[in-house]
């Protein structure tokens, strides 16, 4: 387990630019945590680090977002999902995120807790907690089968 504190927004995003050294094609990466507390931000942190040029925001009104990227200098899609919108698993289902979990690019999930149940086994999951206006508690567990 990793566990940082933040204390800027900016040093949340190099945390997530950092993260994004380990992942690999395939990964699946479960932020979790209150309405402020970061899970964006360090998405697009990660998204930097995987060198996303354009612009990374929430796709809480489209519930996922493509973007191209590279990992290890080789081409490679990101998906974001935001699922605070999401009103019933029903709806994630249509969405067909089997094709997002378990293809070759990466996957961003806030609001994860939702479909708990439809985590792949081998996942990220990534808990942040709001300390203080600034600062944020954030812990990064690796699950394997």
């Amino acid at each position: 387990m990793i566990e940082k504190k933040t204390s800027s927004p900016e040093e949340t995003k190099e945390f997530g630019r950092k993260l994004a050294q380990g992942l690999k094609p395939g990964s699946v990466i479960a932020l979790m945590g209150p309405l402020g507390s970061g899970k964006t931000v360090l998405i697009q942190g990660i998204c930097r680090g995987l060198d996303v040029e354009r612009p990374v925001t929430s796709p809480s009104f489209v519930i996922i977002n493509e973007y191209p990227g590279k990992l290890h200098n080789l081409p490679i899609w990101i998906y974001h999902f935001d699922l605070y919108r999401l009103e019933n698993v029903e709806e994630f289902i249509k969405l067909g995120y089997e094709e997002y979990f378990y293809g070759k690019g990466i996957t961003l999930i806030e609001w994860a807790e939702k479909v708990r149940a439809f985590l792949p086994e081998k996942r990220w999951e990534i808990n942040l907690r709001i300390v203080s206006e600034t600062e944020r508690q954030i812990k990064v567990k690796e699950f394997s089968p």
